[in-house]
């Protein structure tokens, strides 16, 4: 089985403030990203609660993602 690739758009700066960031552990965004969704999959994270979901779409309305 071949892994499929999906394109996901995100703003340069945002790239660029991640890539300086966390170049020491990750060579691009594309590892980053990959990394962060695999652990959001595997861990407990998915079960927040009310008020951690709340805040966190209210972080991400401040940043204009929703």
């Amino acid at each position: 089985m071949t892994d499929q690739w999906r394109e996901v758009r995100l703003p340069s700066k945002l790239c660029a403030a991640a890539e300086q960031m966390f170049a020491a552990r990750f060579g691009n965004v594309e590892e980053l990203l990959s990394f962060v969704l695999r652990e959001l999959l595997q861990s407990d994270v998915g079960q927040l609660d009310q008020a951690e979901q709340d805040l966190i779409e209210k972080r991400l309305k401040g940043l204009g993602y929703l």
